[in-house]
């Protein structure tokens, strides 16, 4: 018995296999799991190199709030929308006051009794960072949800 028709099957297995892949590897695209997570990190990596500013994108509602959340204590300057005709994009004036900030995923509920444990397990210290959470009455930090007394989902964190 002759081993030419058995390397000519292997061969052409091996062929058909790494055509396949190939096609499947091109047809494949990168998706975006998170925009907010994608958004915290470029700012965290360009507050990390000293940069003065940066540039997120895509943007969304949900990234324009906790940027006004952030402005709004200070860990930011001005920033500004800037529409493309897609998805747009934001620049983001850095000050340097950033430490680290983060996406909690997934959103967990926190109630308003809950919300001491949150901060306690996300912050480095009480008197020193903030809790962003989407609530029915927005998206705002943990201080002025608990003054509102209202609950919500943890978005993320900044200090």
């Amino acid at each position: 018995m002759s081993l030419k028709p058995r390397l000519f099957a292997v061969s052409t297995w091996r062929r058909l296999r790494r055509s396949l892949f190939a096609s499947l590897q091109a047809a494949a695209t990168m998706v975006r799991v998170s925009v907010l997570n994608d958004a915290l990190k470029s700012m965290y990596n360009a507050e990390k190199r000293g940069k003065r500013q940066v540039m997120i994108r895509p943007s969304s509602k949900v990234i324009i709030k906790f940027l006004m959340v952030m402005q709004k204590h200070g860990y930011i300057g001005e920033f500004e929308f800037v529409d493309d005709h897609r998805a747009g994009k934001i620049v983001v004036e850095l000050n340097g006051r950033l430490n680290k900030c983060g996406v909690i995923s997934p959103r967990f509920d926190v109630g308003v009794k809950e919300m001491e444990t949150w901060t306690a397990r996300l912050l480095p210290s009480r008197q020193f960072g903030y809790i962003v959470l989407t609530t029915s009455a927005g998206i705002m930090d943990h201080e002025e949800a608990r003054r509102k007394n209202v609950g919500g989902k943890v978005l993320g964190f900044f200090y």
